[in-house]
């Protein structure tokens, strides 16, 4: 497996669409991705998971408690338990990058 740093971000993939499919405006694009990304987090933030097949799987990651130390003023703080959302690229995606 390829192990690349590989970033793409919602301006590349609207740059990408837009090339793929010449007849929808750009307006168009961003409503269809906008649908698809919040209904994706919506269902990530209701506990479920998400997966696109040839593509990855959506889920929520919990982070643990932790303690910090401001740099600055030195203090301690504790963060407590947070929920992040996750993206594990499925192998057919990872061959192709």
């Amino acid at each position: 497996m390829n192990n690349k740093n590989i970033n793409l971000n919602r301006s590349d993939l609207e740059i990408y669409l837009k090339k793929r499919f010449p007849t929808l405006s750009t307006n168009q694009i961003k409503s269809a991705l906008d649908e698809i990304f919040d209904s994706i987090v919506y269902a990530v933030a209701k506990g479920e998971r998400v997966e696109i097949r040839n593509f990855g799987v959506f889920s929520a990651k919990k982070i643990s408690p932790r303690k910090f130390v401001n740099p600055k003023t030195k203090k301690v703080s504790y963060l407590s338990e947070t929920t992040t959302l996750h993206f594990k690229p499925s192998k057919n995606l990872m061959s192709k990058i």
